[in-house]
């Protein structure tokens, strides 16, 4: 009898809650697997952390498996997850490992794998983790031969530098920075300031607790910074998730830039071909079309995003969430770059506002349905059979990533499992507020009479 293999990674990375999912034989197990992968003996992986309060345990248990394997790590300490993308690119290391549960809370923490051209580890790749992981063939290394640590904090300035080449910002903008407690609060209001912002910071001391908000950078946790940018007269908002891989911005009223159309205007500003998700508003599809772009769509996750940009030869790619990555600069999502991005649009065109409330729209609802992990792949099946049959004037039924409904109107809706956490998402688009409310109603109700 064949023992199947036990699946470690989810949509964006090995993610859990510590102790439970996330242990220390994990992580030494995971330590282990990289450095085999990455070539064994002499190899070089850089490794890096957010502000967890389990961050050091488990730095420091995937550090003696990549020891015990003979490989060198290069460590980075605390720092957003774009800086580890960028320092395994820039170091020419054979790895990258970032220790992060992103924008999960704070019981949770997780590991990320990074390739030498600073792009996430693909599934296939991430599946050759798990065979090591689940076949214990791991090249460890005699007492002789054990790897050592190298500091590499200088990496930070060349990082900081680089970014700086990247921006046109002019002095003048004032910005109110969240950081959310997490890995960039050091980095994003200093890297604003050098670009020539005025900079208020808050949330901006690392802490594991995250006393300030949630690391996740949603409308009910953004309200004190929704508050002070109005308050201050601040140009623009913007809110990191817990490792900085992710902008959220906030207009100068105060008011939390809608996701698809903020994606929409910066796709359109860049131009060319551009990569997103098939969760993206059809906004995208109108903006790109006024420069004579060309919208790729893909599965949901940066990694995926990262594929088909190399595939395409794209510009730009980015989700909805916030998660949008810069090949010009590097293949790894990074939410700082992507705050100097917006600030440019609002010093180029005007007020945030105006550029946003001048994008079509239209009425969009993204829901959850809570579901076990264990019974996802049951009621994805069921989902995939039957519900496109109580829906009305279906005319497309695409499957690329989890199921996606496509009705004569154009109204669409998409449901596919989350890879990180217990739920089954619902993302749907309508032509009027009555059809999305009716979809989402008649989805949610399918799916719950499932469970």
């Amino acid at each position: 009898m064949v023992c199947e293999i036990p699946k470690l990674f989810g949509t964006s990375g090995i993610r859990g809650k510590i102790g439970s999912d996330i242990t220390l034989e994990v992580a030494v197990n995971v330590g282990m697997a990289i450095a085999t992968y990455a070539g064994g003996k002499g190899s070089k992986i850089v490794l890096g952390y957010d502000s967890r309060t389990s961050n050091v345990m488990i730095e420091n248990a995937v550090t003696a498996g990549i020891l015990q394997c003979g490989c060198t790590v290069l460590k980075l300490g605390m720092a957003p997850t774009p800086l580890v993308g960028y320092a395994t690119m820039k170091l020419k290391a054979d790895a990258g490992v970032m220790i992060t549960a992103s924008h999960n809370p704070p019981e949770y923490n997780g590991i990320k794998l990074w390739n030498p051209d600073g792009m996430a580890y693909r599934q296939d790749q991430e599946r050759v983790i798990e065979e090591i992981i689940h076949n214990k063939n791991f090249n460890t290394v005699t007492w002789e031969d054990i790897g050592k640590i190298e500091e590499v904090e200088y990496v930070v300035s060349e990082y900081i530098k680089d970014l700086l080449d990247q921006s046109d910002v002019k002095p003048g903008i004032k910005v109110v920075v969240d950081c959310a407690n997490g890995a960039a609060s050091y980095l994003s209001p200093l890297i604003l300031r050098k670009a020539g912002c005025s900079v208020l910071a808050i949330n901006a001391q690392p802490d594991g607790f995250f006393p300030g908000r949630l690391p996740e950078p949603s409308g009910k946790n953004l309200q004190e910074l929704m508050k002070v940018v109005k308050a201050t007269k601040a140009d623009i908002g913007i809110a990191h998730d817990g490792d900085a891989d992710r902008m959220i911005a906030i207009d100068e009223k105060g008011r939390m830039a809608d996701f698809d159309k903020l994606l929409a205007i910066v796709s359109r500003e860049i131009g060319g071909k551009v990569v997103t998700t098939v969760d993206a508003s059809l906004c995208t599809d109108k903006c790109m079309e006024e420069v004579g772009g060309v919208v790729i769509r893909t599965k949901v996750g940066d990694v995926h995003v990262a594929e088909s940009i190399e595939e395409h030869n794209a510009q730009f790619g980015g989700e909805p969430s916030g998660t949008w990555l810069h090949p010009n600069f590097c293949m790894c999502p990074d939410g700082i770059l992507s705050a100097i991005r917006v600030i440019e649009l609002v010093q180029k065109y005007g007020p945030l506002s105006k550029q946003l409330d001048a994008v079509p729209s239209y009425p969009t609802i993204r829901d959850k349905v809570d579901c076990e992990d264990q019974q996802k792949e049951l009621i994805m099946k069921s989902v995939e059979e039957k519900l496109h049959i109580i829906l009305d004037d279906v005319v497309n039924v695409n499957r690329i990533d989890g199921v996606r409904i496509t009705m004569a109107d154009g109204s669409w809706v998409l449901i596919r499992p989350s890879g990180t956490e217990s739920y089954i998402r619902i993302t749907l688009e309508a032509t009027s507020n009555e059809k999305a409310h009716m979809i989402r109603d008649q989805c949610s109700e399918f799916i719950k009479e499932l469970l």
